[in-house]
Formats: C-alpha cells, sequence, structure tokens
C-alpha cells in the first residue's frame, strides 16, 4: 500500500470517529485492568500458581500499554477535523472551545496517567509516602476517563457502551472490596510478628 493510500484514509472522518471512539473504549478497558491489577497487586497474600511479581508486572506492562494507547487516541482526536481540539487542549484542561467539561476531564485523566506512570517507572527516586501519594492519582484518571468518555461519546449511551462501563466501575469496586478485605486481616498480623512488636516498642519508647 502507497503513502497515497494512507494518507487519504486518515483524511476519513469516518474512519477517524471510528478509531477515535475504538481506541477511547480499549483504553478504558486497559485503565480498567491496569487499577484492577494495581490494587490485587497490594494484596500480600499469593500462590504458587499466581505469584505476586505477576501481577505487578502485568499492572506495570499494562500501564505502559495504556499510556501509548491514550496518546495515539488523543492524536486522532486532534487531527480528526470535525471538531476543533488543538494540541494544546489535550496537554492543559479546561481550555478548549469544544466541550471543556468534558474534554478537560480526559485531559486531567491524561496527565494523572502519564504521571502515575512515570513516577512508577522511577520509584527509586521518591520517598515511600511520596511515591504511594502521587500514585493514588492513578484512581482520579481512572475516574476522570470514564466520566469524560461516558459524557463525549457520541455512542456511550448505547447498551454495549453502558454495559463496558458498568463492568469497568464493577471490576474496581471489586478489587478495592478484596484489598479492604485483606487490609484488616494484613494488619493484625503484622501486629503479630516480631518486627511490629519491635516497632511497638520503639514507639511507646519515643513517646516517653
Amino acid at each position: 500500500m502507497s503513502l497515497e493510500f494512507f494518507t487519504e484514509a486518515f483524511q476519513d472522518d469516518r474512519l477517524l470517529w471510528f478509531l477515535n471512539r475504538g481506541t477511547g473504549v480499549i483504553l478504558l478497558v486497559l485503565m480498567t485492568l491496569s487499577v484492577v491489577l494495581g490494587v490485587l497487586s497490594t494484596v500480600r497474600a499469593s500462590s504458587a500458581i499466581w505469584p505476586r511479581f505477576v501481577t505487578q508486572r502485568l499492572h506495570r506492562n499494562i500501564s505502559l500499554l495504556s499510556v501509548a494507547l491514550l496518546i495515539a487516541h488523543a492524536a486522532m482526536a486532534i487531527v480528526d477535523s470535525f471538531v476543533s481540539i488543538h494540541w494544546w487542549d489535550a496537554i492543559i484542561p479546561f481550555v478548549g472551545s469544544y466541550d471543556p467539561l468534558w474534554l478537560g476531564l480526559g485531559t486531567l485523566a491524561t496527565d494523572f496517567i502519564i504521571i502515575t506512570v512515570l513516577t512508577g517507572l522511577s520509584r527509586t527516586r521518591f520517598g515511600s509516602r511520596t511515591w504511594r501519594t502521587i500514585h493514588l492519582t492513578s484512581y482520579l484518571g481512572w475516574g476522570a476517563g470514564l466520566v469524560h468518555g461516558f459524557e463525549i461519546g457520541t455512542d456511550s449511551r448505547e447498551t454495549w457502551s453502558i454495559a463496558v462501563s458498568v463492568l469497568c466501575v464493577g471490576a474496581v469496586a471489586g478489587a478495592l472490596a478484596i484489598r479492604l478485605g485483606t487490609l484488616g486481616a494484613e494488619r493484625r498480623m503484622e501486629r503479630r510478628s516480631p518486627a511490629g512488636s519491635r516497632r511497638r516498642v520503639r514507639a511507646g519508647e519515643r513517646a516517653r
């Protein structure tokens, strides 16, 4: 196929719409999977069949794939001449002329996700508490992306699209429920461990 064929193809508004909407839906699924794996990777339990490092590695790889698809999704929205979206609208939220609120939420999701992934790749450069605080913005990015797609997507009220959104919300809610359910047991185990006892003794000595 010649370069001219691809040039003409990407000037077709219908193709750009399908690609833009398609990448948006796939992106929501990938972001959801990344959040779910990120939550589950904090659960200390593991098994020989599915060790914990597999969950962590999958989380990282899917996050990187999400960023690549996110850039492609934003680029297609900018190239599409059907609506007026400029390159800076993909970086600075709520400044665009086209649906500034819903487009801005998509931009906000992009910023949060890229920051989260970049800090995840350079985790050793941050303190544990700082890294965790920054990483929690991934929930905000996921939520902003979900609302962005639902409000700005031209077919977001279709049954299949609503089903995808509901399943994504359910998956994240389920992962959070599992994490909260194991958190109490992990804290009890930590208090009973020798390391936990030593920390409590040191804390008591500092309190005196």
